[in-house]
């Protein structure tokens, strides 16, 4: 098998859940280990500390690596760095790097001296009581063995354990000034001692090695030194020119036999007596005999002459010499990283391993977690055998609850084991601890990884990265995904544990995610702590309490269990005694934690420790407590403090690199360390690492190791203990000072050389010291952001009260917020954003906020994966009117898009107005998670909930508090059809196109049942349902038959008896009724279903047709509309009250009191008061067309109006008066509804629903704009005057001026009142506005002259005008009605404007489609398009016509450029076609073909004629190179631009929504290659050129793909 399908295979059973539990992680630091000897080496280390670990942590930056150096021997006194209990975590360090590192991990600084050869701290009892033996003869030697090896029958077998230094030599350790000749002397009697204790035991093994008793290996323990056993496990497995290590050795030149003795004994080895230690010698020859046979091209080899001091960097020889080995020191690491690290990082993109590695990392972690487990073997089986009872059916989640330590997760993770062997081996399971890693503690990057992790095992379908960045769509995908494994009949199971551990994003621990019904095949297992929102909400979820299990006490005897198993696997026990007082303490808490943490600190007693001398907690909390007591005895107060303060006080934990740099800042703790003397180097302080190291391996995995964006991190994993942490560490004063370090160390304030003063106080010292932590620029390199710093530092500054950073740093940075959206996404500024606004009361941030949620649609559309110039005009195009009334943060951030828009290096399009909804202004939220358009909305104001069903057959429920998503209902195979709230939202009914009535509980989510067939699947006026809630009874509607249900239980309860089809009305106390046909009303009793009463509606015509009917509940009458415009309100008793409307009426809606009724008629929106007895017009609201929806406000006291203009219009009850009008909605308003100041709208064709505000601040709103969806418009070059002519009156021409905003009109007093504008042309120079009505007849409007009105009469046929063009010139005007085109001039007589004609006339071919654009050469060519997309040419000097290509759609748009050298030709499909008109010839067809509606609008050319600029139905601004015809800028602008005009530097246009848009273009001189105009975008362009050929007389016309361009699949914008 070949090594790619061996990876894939491996890489198939990480995504089944079957990996490894040794499968390595991969990261992105380079980690090495230095490997050296204490004294000779010292100058050496200190250079490279100094000189080139800066070097390389920025060339690692650059590469987007981290640098990391570990070097246990730097910063120590000697007898610390070579103690016997180092040696092991120096060879763990040495695996870890080798482990980690993506790079070379292990550097040897090899000089003169063998180094220390410690004593061992443990020998086995065998090996020992054999040492002693060789001694039977000499009893003073064998008591001074066993005076200092104590034997410890704890161990698993019997070892001896080398006892403290200090239990004989106290003052040893004693660091007080006052003790030092007494330490002095404690030392030197140490050194004879460990001289003697070392002699023995050699000559007692080389005697053993000489008997056959042990080996040489065995023998090596008692000879080898630190640095030696360091070599042997760093090259362990390394080949000659591996890049994992680098080898620096030094030699040093001859010195005469007088001075060796006296001035090299601190750089070589010496025994304690002072003299050459031969034996050590020979031992470093044959280690650098090995090292050159082996490794002879890697080895940096320097020979150097000593000074009596060794190396002294005073003098030049040996200044020259580290500068020599830091500059090879840094060459050989480079070029070995650059090999190994930068190919490691293009296959872990390529690979995606971010998947794998969570994979792996829950997987590790569940092995571990349950590698000891016992005493839960009864619960364990439960839970497998209801897990596999309802491996058949559909059925709700497992959940397992507890007290936190109860052993929840062990629980957890020894049943997904189990279950392993039980589903088979082809059952997928998954596995995620929640809160312990990245990906685990974000609700969203939760479900986005589990997705992935199903649809790669099972070879589905992926979700799109579309479908990652909505939380709605996640979840939906979800679900999906279980039923397709549940529908192949494969195996799968899903492992949550620790609900509890999630964030709080998107509400995520009320568990709308969590699927409520699972399919066959499928089991999902979830883990909550007894009390909190989880478990209550998963109360309220699940109704069956045996899906609950609980994880209760353990008892003593499963408590001796785990003891016993516990520490059988560490290879220890313990004696009576002490098991004994274990055990008595667990008894009063029964928690497997405390017994965890009780045992870790067990571990370390000896057999012979007296058990008075032990300490045991009572509690969980006790344990800890006393654990932490313990550490800080042995470490020290402020180091354990400070370290564990970091992490907990971190938001994604602390790699290991940072630790050291973050205590290297804390000054409390250098304080410590150096409480009674200088630190070793005076101007580079940092802590000794060996001391962290030390800490760390006494914390042993009450810190979890995961991964934050590539590097591996430490975080405290049990919340238990973490609260102690914070309790016993993170005072208010504390945790300030922790975050405020936190907060300098990422904003780099102490790197790159700046020093930090360094008090001592003890001894009374201030230094100035360079403390050596890498810097924190914001990108790492080129695409590669500080991902740790865009984490961490928001945080920090908001928890640290850092405001002014915070503002400058962080939210007033468009640098930093531009980073951040395109690294992490939109949604985790915002959270920053949410951050900052608890303990700030500063309203620029909300508005900040505000402007990426409205923003947050368009990116997650486009995967999130935008060009940042995206951002910054979107910014921009929001805050700009906002800039002078908030300058602190939104005109800071205004002026940078300024900034980077006059530097930026692409092609951009410039805005120059506010043309997008501001923050603060009427839009405030978008709301989305629906694919097809919605169809019907419904809110209950007491719980405060929204809830809107779609076309897709999804309903979506929303807290109308914070409009976070409630629960997402799936069930509707067809589109929903009504909905209603029941039981003060407790629960909602729906139908459906799929003929089925549902019930959904509001509290859990879930379906409570489903009764198909029961209503019709086609649309129709009345009621599909209506619910008569107090006597229990449902009745639906379907195929003409009326059908009574039990509301709580859908049993079947009688059908409604009648004659004919049928229709239900509504419930009426105690009955239902009915309308047949005829206009024949039926009431029947609810309870039996037999007829009580009939009534024919009066009024009625034979063609009686009902358009709508209402429920009023409060009055206990029925409301009945008819087509021709009557309005019946109906008593229970059968009684009529009959109103005439001014129209067919197609909707009814009511107040929440049903005091006002409302009416939609057409363009007319009815206003009605309704009494007991009585229906009383009110008020007509007239509207610009159709009025599809209303909704009133009892709180603002006014009615909400949605028509099919696509516009929302907020009336003043009382008066009548229009108050507001919403434009932005994109599409028509099918559905409204009012809550105070707010109101939601939705639309059958858009898929979202937008939430607006009625009592925004008005000098937030947008005002470069014109009322929306105007059936004409046109505008200024300059954009100063844009003329309209709104939907409801095409009578009036409107005028707005852009710099006032101001509107006026324009009435012709001499215009025909019948007669309607149909089309708009002006004469830019003169200043004339012609305006073609329906008559035929052309107003002409001189701006000049504003009491003056010129006319053209009609022609003789009265046909309407279609369209007008005037010549570039204005001195021609072509106008084309509906069967000709007639050509007029623009003259002048007496310094009046005047146009004549027509001179010319050019008559249409009676069977040619009607003309849809047309414009007009100075020359008097006419080019024209048609409703077929026929193009043609008509020369009206010479009377003839040329056929242009044509194209396969309706020609919308016909634009010269100013020059009159080209024309863009558009059409209604993706094709677009330039061409030069002298000579006439086709240069380019640009297709463009994007995610939907592709057709051009409207095109202007630029000032220059350099580029052309489209509008079009995609919702976009296109900017095309005239000469080569290539597309250079895509602009999402939210609505068709419907109209543009070139302006000096780019253009100005209106959108269909009425916005007014200004805009300059920036184009530089030479575009980059790797630029790509469809970077944000979903789409694809083509362009064929078309050139001529010189080298012949005639003209021929070749194709070239020379400028085809297909852009990589990228996403569009969709309709919002």
């Amino acid at each position: 098998m070949n090594v790619s399908r061996l990876r894939e295979a491996l890489n198939k059973a990480v995504l089944r859940g079957q990996a490894p539990a040794s499968s390595q992680l991969q990261s992105n630091v380079v980690r090495v280990f230095i490997s050296s000897s204490f004294g000779d080496m010292n100058e050496e280390r200190n250079a490279l500390m100094e000189k080139s670990y800066s070097e390389l942590q920025s060339f690692c930056q650059s590469l987007g690596l981290v640098y990391e150096v570990v070097d246990l021997r730097w910063g120590v006194r000697d007898g610390i760095s070579v103690d016997s209990m180092t040696i092991g975590l120096c060879l763990e360090e040495i695996q870890s790097c080798k482990k980690i590192s993506v790079g070379p991990s292990f550097v040897v600084l090899l000089g003169n001296s063998y180094g220390h050869r410690p004593i061992p701290h443990l020998i086995s009892e065998y090996e020992f009581e054999l040492l002693l033996s060789k001694h039977s003869d000499n009893l003073d030697s064998v008591k001074f063995l066993n005076k200092w090896y104590w034997k410890d029958d704890n161990s698993v077998p019997p070892s001896y354990v080398l006892q403290p230094i200090s239990m004989y030599f106290p003052h040893y350790d004693d660091m007080d000034p006052e003790s030092g000749p007494l330490r002095d002397n404690d030392i030197l009697s140490w050194h004879y001692t460990e001289a003697r204790l070392l002699t023995l035991l050699r000559t007692a093994a080389l005697q053993a090695e000489k008997d056959g008793d042990i080996t040489a290996a065995q023998k090596q323990k008692f000879f080898k030194s630190v640095i030696d056993w360091e070599i042997e496990h760093g090259l362990q497995g390394v080949r000659a020119h591996d890049t994992t290590m680098v080898l620096a050795v030094r030699e040093m030149q001859k010195v005469r036999k007088k001075e060796a003795q006296r001035n090299l004994m601190h750089f070589t080895d010496v025994t304690a007596d002072g003299l050459v230690d031969v034996e050590a010698q020979e031992l470093l020859a044959n280690l650098k005999s090995q090292l050159f046979s082996t490794y002879a091209d890697n080895i940096i080899l320097h020979s150097v002459e000593l000074s009596k001091n060794g190396i002294d960097p005073t003098r030049k020889v040996h200044a020259q010499y580290l500068d020599s080995l830091c500059e090879q020191f840094v060459s050989q690491m480079k070029a070995k990283i650059s090999r190994k690290a930068v190919p490691e990082a293009q296959c872990r993109a390529a690979d995606s391993s971010w998947l794998l590695q969570e994979i792996n990392h829950h997987t590790r972690l569940s092995s571990a977690k349950c590698s000891v487990f016992c005493g839960r073997e009864s619960l364990l089986g439960k839970l497998s055998l209801k897990l596999w009872e309802s491996t058949l059916t559909t059925h709700p989640p497992l959940v397992v609850y507890g007290p936190p330590g109860m052993g929840k997760t062990a629980l957890m993770c020894k049943l997904q084991q189990e279950m392993r062997s039980l589903l088979g081996p082809r059952a997928v399971v998954v596995v995620r601890l929640l809160g312990t890693s990245y990906y685990s503690s974000d609700v969203d990057l939760m479900l986005w990884s589990i997705c992935l992790q199903i649809c790669r095992a099972f070879g589905l379908p992926q979700p799109s990265l579309q479908t990652s960045n909505s939380f709605e769509e996640l979840v939906r995908f979800l679900n999906c995904t279980l039923s397709h494994v549940s529908e192949r009949g494969e195996s799968l199971l899903l492992v949550l544990d620790s609900l509890d551990q999630l964030s709080l994003s998107n509400s995520a621990h009320k568990l709308r995610w969590l699927p409520r019904e699972i399919p066959p095949n499928v089991h999902v297992v979830v883990s909550a702590r007894d009390t909190g929102l989880p478990l209550s909400y998963l109360r309220g979820m699940l109704e069956d309490p045996g899906r609950f299990f609980e994880v209760d006490r353990l008892s003593c005897d499963q408590g001796r269990d785990i003891i016993d198993a516990y520490l059988r696997s560490a290879g220890r026990c313990l004696v009576p005694e002490q098991s004994n007082a274990v055990l008595w303490s667990f008894q009063t808490t029964g928690s497997p934690l405390f017994l965890k943490v009780t045992l870790d600190m067990a571990k370390q007693w000896a057999s012979y420790a007296d058990i008075s001398d032990v300490h045991i907690g009572n509690t969980a909390e006790e344990a800890l407590s006393l654990f932490l007591q313990s550490l800080e005895m042995k470490h020290g107060r402020q180091l354990v403090t400070s370290a564990l303060g970091f992490i907990v006080s971190s938001r994604q934990g602390l790699s290991e690199a940072e630790i050291r740099d973050l205590l290297s800042l804390d000054d409390t703790v250098l304080a410590e360390i150096y409480h009674n003397s200088l630190p070793p180097n005076h101007t580079i302080v940092r802590l000794p690492p060996l001391l962290w190291t030390r800490l760390r391996h006494d914390l042993g995995d009450h810190l979890l190791q995961g991964q934050a964006n590539g590097i591996p991190v430490l975080s405290v994993y049990h919340r238990q203990f973490m609260d102690v942490v914070r309790e016993r560490y993170l005072s208010a004063e504390q945790k300030t000072q922790r975050h405020t370090v936190l907060a300098e160390y990422f904003l780099g304030i102490w790197s790159n050389g700046n020093t930090k003063p360094l008090h001592l106080p003890s001894i009374q010292t201030n230094l100035n010291t360079d403390r050596k932590v890498p810097s924190q620029p914001l990108w790492l390199t080129d695409g590669v952001a500080n991902l740790r710093k865009l984490h961490e530092l928001p945080y920090h500054l908001i928890s640290a009260d850092k405001w002014e950073d915070l503002c400058h740093i962080v939210i007033g940075s468009m640098e930093w917020l531009s980073c951040k959206t395109l690294t992490c996404g939109v949604s985790s500024v915002i959270q920053d954003l949410s951050l900052c606004t608890k303990p700030y009361d500063c309203p620029e941030i909300l508005l900040i906020q505000d402007t990426l949620e409205l923003l947050k649609p368009t990116l997650d559309f486009i995967d999130g994966r935008m060009n940042i110039s995206l951002l910054y005009t979107e910014i921009f195009a929001r805050l700009y009117t906002l800039a002078e009334i908030y300058p602190a943060l939104i005109g800071t951030l205004c002026s940078q898009c300024q900034d980077w828009f006059a530097s930026c290096p692409d092609p951009i399009l410039v805005p120059r107005n506010s043309f997008l909804p501001s923050p603060g202004g009427e839009l405030k939220i978008t709301l989305t998670g629906f694919i097809k358009g919605v169809t019907v909305i419904d809110i209950c104001s007491q719980s405060e909930i929204l809830v809107a069903g779609s076309e897709d057959g999804l309903v979506i429920a929303w807290n109308l508090k914070d409009f976070g998503v409630m629960h997402i209902f799936t069930g509707h195979k067809a589109g929903v059809r009504s909905l209603r709230m029941m039981s003060c939202g407790a629960y909602f009914l729906s139908s459906g196109g799929d003929c089925t009535l549902r019930r959904w509980n509001l509290h859990n989510g879930r379906e409570k049942y489903c009764i198909h067939g029961a209503v019709s699947a086609s649309l129709q006026s009345t009621p599909q349902f209506c619910v008569m809630e107090e006597r229990l009874v449902v009745f639906t509607h379907s195929e003409g038959q009326v059908k009574a249900w039990h509301l709580e239980t859908a049993e079947f309860l009688y059908n409604v008896v009648m004659e004919g089809t049928a229709s239900i009305l509504g419930v009426l106390e105690g009955t239902v009724s009915v309308l047949s046909e005829g206009g024949l009303i039926t009431f029947y009793d609810s309870s039996t279903g037999l007829e009580k009463m009939q009534t024919a509606l009066t009024s009625r015509s034979e063609n009686f047709i009902p358009t709508c009917c209402l429920n009023l509940l409060k009055h206990r009458k029925l409301l009945i509309a008819s087509q021709e415009g009557f309005l019946y309100l109906i008593s229970e008793t059968g009684k009529q009250i009959v109103n005439k409307l001014p129209s067919s009426i197609s909707f009814l809606s009511v107040s929440e009191d049903e005091k006002m009724l409302f009416a939609g008629c057409e363009k007319t929106l009815v206003v009605l008061h309704v009494g007991p007895n009585s229906i009383d017009s009110s008020l007509d609201l007239q509207h610009d067309d159709n009025v599809l929806a209303a909704a009133a406000s009892g709180l603002c006291q006014v009615v909400v109006s949605g028509s099919e203009d696509q516009v929302i219009r907020v009336w003043c009850l009382s008066s009548g008066k229009l108050l507001d009008s919403f434009y932005g909605m994109g599409s028509p308003v099918t559905s409204l509804a009012a809550y105070g100041h707010l109101v939601m709208s939705a639309s059958s064709s858009t898929n979202c629903l937008k939430v607006w505000q009625m009592d925004y601040n008005p000098s937030h709103r947008t005002k470069s704009r014109i009322p929306g969806n105007c059936c004409l418009v046109t505008l200024s070059k300059d954009g100063e005057n844009v003329f309209y002519v709104r939907r409801g009156n095409r009578n009036e021409i409107n005028t707005w001026n852009s710099s006032t905003g101001e509107i006026t009109s324009t009435t012709t007093e001499t215009m025909d009142a019948s007669a309607e504008v149909w089309c708009l042309e002006l004469a830019q120079k003169k200043k004339l506005l012609f305006c073609g009505l329906k008559t035929g007849t052309i107003m002409i409007y001189p701006s000049a002259f504003p009491l003056e009105t010129l006319c053209i009469p009609p022609p003789e046929s009265l046909s309407k005008v279609h369209s007008m063009a005037v010549s570039s010139h204005e001195d021609w005007l072509a106008v084309a009605y509906e069967d000709s085109v007639c050509l007029f001039e623009i003259t002048t007589r007496d310094s009046f404007p005047s146009v004549e004609g027509p001179f010319e006339k050019y008559t249409l071919p009676l069977l040619q489609p009607p003309l849809t654009a047309i414009a007009l050469l100075v020359d008097c060519r006419l080019i024209f398009g048609t409703e077929g997309g026929d193009v043609t040419m008509y020369d009206f000097k010479s009377a003839s016509t040329t056929a242009l290509e044509s194209h396969d759609s309706k020609i919308t748009c016909v634009t010269l450029s100013n020059w009159g050298t080209h024309a863009l030709i558009g059409s209604q499909n993706c094709v677009q076609k330039l061409w030069g008109l002298t000579p006439l010839l086709l240069q380019h067809t640009m297709e463009y073909k994007g995610f939907f509606f592709e057709g051009v609008l409207c095109a202007t050319f630029s000032a220059n004629d350099k580029f052309v600029f489209t509008g079009s139905d995609d919702r976009t601004i296109k900017v095309w190179e005239v000469s080569s015809g290539k597309l250079l800028f895509v602009q999402y602008v939210y609505s068709p631009v419907i109209r543009m005009m070139p302006n000096r530097d780019g253009l100005v246009g209106v959108s269909e929504l009425g916005l007014f848009i200004k805009e300059g273009f920036r184009c530089p001189g030479g575009i980059r290659a790797a630029y790509n105009a469809l970077q944000n975008f979903r789409a694809q362009f083509r362009v064929i050129s078309k050139v001529k050929k010189t080298e012949t007389r005639h003209t021929v016309i070749k194709e070239t793909d020379e400028a085809k361009h297909k852009a990589k699949a990228s996403h569009t914008c969709n309709l919002l």
